[in-house]
């Protein structure tokens, strides 16, 4: 009769040995000295107290030796610490939250599209067809010029959206954190296709009245991933300039960039872009570091536009009609691909312990060596992690990110909760995916988090952060009324 349970033995067996090889590699160091110290230890009580005097006497020191000796150490340990890049801590952050009268379910969505596209049926199915598969849910938000047929994407609408996305999340940082407007020494603001004149940046200096010499950026045309390049750039600013506090504010306004022509490559961002936006508060004041919820690790940029395919893979062009809209590539996930490998090839000697950059090197050699058609190894960046924030751009984003990075279910519960809740709010989505581990009360002092992010050009970013404190579940923030209801399960297919 056949056994009616498996046999585990050889996996526990096998699980076993990688956890004793994990532990060896990674703490060879430690298990080297111990010995070395023990034997030193052991000889010096062998010794005695005279003997050891007489070893001490007999290297003939004088004072002026001593003392030199000292000296130099300290000016090593004087130009180690001044040569250290200064702690750049993440104080708070807050996310906007849509209102209820913003919300598009998909019948309305469905509806609005059958009666702006009523001489293209074909067009219609096709946004049913993505949307159906796209792991968002009902209470996604669009701004209030898209709900009007046919949408009304006029200046002051964009503007209109940015004010109170923006403001909105300022408003809500400075009652968390306390931080009061003239205490800005630095503003970051990304929104990636809304670019009027003034700027963004400049409206929130009218806004609040910051300083006079504030140091203001606006970035534009960088896509999804521009909030992790805001944040690099704080950072930089950061180094230079000591003592200061930077805000970094990432949106993107959908109003004025709402399709309502027949191509499809252009119909997509429709059903799966929606509002939001996000501030955050970065500091180097040392007073900081004890209210601080995470410090900042690394960042690392990789930029794929010297390749033709890559650069025109998310391209902003005029359709037949002249209707402007936002062209995505077929051959975006695999672009997007090569950007994550070259972005893991430069972040992974920097996070992952030794055990898996060993395993990483053999394979490495053994594949140059013996057999090219060898699998590559993945390196297991549970390892390096607790905690993962991938860009929800859609639904084929965080599957293909779980597949090759051999994540669990729970490891892209933020992301996939994250695009049902919220849609794709571009670069402020990876921080609605932080407040949601929030909430969850998952995040606890020393762990670790990894942010990835895709954008237009075509980019791949990471930023890595180490919690500061154990955080306590938030009373407040977009999760507030909704986190006891996830997670959900999300169909393959919703069928409308």
């Amino acid at each position: 009769m056949p056994p009616i349970l498996p046999d585990f033995s050889n996996s526990v067996k096998l699980k076993y040995v990688k956890l004793g090889y994990q532990y060896l590699v990674n703490h060879i160091i430690t298990l080297t000295l111990i010995p070395v110290m023990l034997a030193i230890s052991i000889e010096l009580l062998r010794l005695g107290p005279e003997e050891i005097l007489k070893l001490w006497n007999s290297l003939h020191l004088d004072l002026v030796q001593i003392l030199s000796s000292a000296f130099l150490i300290i000016i090593i340990a004087t130009l180690y610490v001044m040569s250290k890049p200064r702690t750049v801590y993440l104080v708070d952050y807050s996310c906007y939250k849509p209102p209820c009268t913003c919300r598009v379910p998909f019948a309305t969505f469905m509806e609005h599209s059958r009666l702006i596209l009523k001489n293209n049926p074909k067009s219609v199915e096709f946004q049913m067809r993505i949307l159906e598969r796209s792991g968002l849910g009902e209470e996604t938000c669009l701004p209030p010029a898209i709900h009007y047929i046919p949408p009304k994407p006029t200046m002051e609408a964009a503007r209109g959206e940015a004010e109170v996305v923006i403001f909105s999340a300022m408003d809500s940082l400075f009652r968390k954190t306390g931080l009061k407007p003239k205490d800005i020494d630095i503003l970051i603001v990304n929104c990636s296709l809304f670019s009027p004149t003034p700027s963004l940046s400049a409206m929130v200096i009218n806004k609040y009245k910051l300083r006079s010499n504030i140091k203001s950026f606006n970035l534009s045309g960088m896509g999804c991933s521009a909030g992790l390049i805001s944040v690099d750039l704080a950072r930089d600013l950061l180094q230079i300039h000591p003592n200061s506090n930077a805000v970094v504010v990432s949106t993107e306004i959908i109003t004025p960039n709402y399709y309502q022509g027949n191509e499809r490559a252009m119909l997509l961002p429709n059903c799966l872009f929606r509002m939001g936006g996000a501030a955050i508060l970065l500091s180097n004041r040392k007073s900081e570091s004890r209210r601080a919820k995470y410090k900042l690790v690394h960042v690392v940029l990789t930029h794929k536009g010297s390749d033709d395919k890559a650069f025109r893979c998310v391209f902003e062009e005029e359709d037949k009609e002249g209707k402007v809209g936002i062209s995505l590539s077929k051959d975006l996930m695999a672009i997007a691909g090569e950007a994550l490998k070259s972005n893991i090839t430069t972040i992974g000697p920097l996070v992952l312990p030794a055990s898996e950059q060993l395993l990483f090197l053999l394979t490495l050699i053994a594949r140059k060596i013996f057999n090219p058609k060898w699998k590559p190894y993945i390196p297991d960046f549970k390892q390096a992690f607790e905690h993962f924030c991938i860009h929800a751009g859609g639904r084929a984003v965080i599957d293909e990110l779980q597949k090759n990075l051999q994540l669990s279910a729970e490891h892209v519960e933020a992301s996939r909760m994250t695009l049902h809740r919220f849609g794709n709010t571009s670069s402020s989505s990876l921080w609605y995916e932080m407040s949601y581990i929030e909430s969850k009360g998952r995040m606890k002092r020393g762990d670790r988090i990894w942010q990835i992010a895709f954008g237009s050009g075509f980019k791949c970013n990471s930023a890595v952060w180490k919690c500061n404190r154990s955080i306590k579940t938030p009373v407040d923030g977009p999760w507030a009324d909704c986190i006891d209801r996830y997670p959900v399960h999300i169909p393959e297919i919703v069928k409308l």
